[in-house]
């Protein structure tokens, strides 16, 4: 699973942004990554969805104010 996270931190604009976040906080970020993109596949095979960007990481796109 690392080697399919590491190559959406390329593609994925949104996978980028997640996994930069999670790497400034000191987390497993490639690990969180991939957890991450597991999730999103399988909400897209549950409502039987194409992968959309936009809404997959859309959650992720705007970091909120602490």
């Amino acid at each position: 699973m690392q080697n399919q996270a590491f190559a959406a931190l390329r593609v994925s604009p949104g996978a980028r942004r997640y996994y930069d976040k999670q790497r400034d906080r000191e987390d497993p970020a490639l690990r969180q990554a991939g957890n991450r993109l597991v999730g999103i596949l399988q909400g897209c095979l549950k409502t039987r969805a194409h992968n959309d960007e936009a809404i997959a990481w859309s959650h992720h796109a705007h970091p909120h104010a602490a």
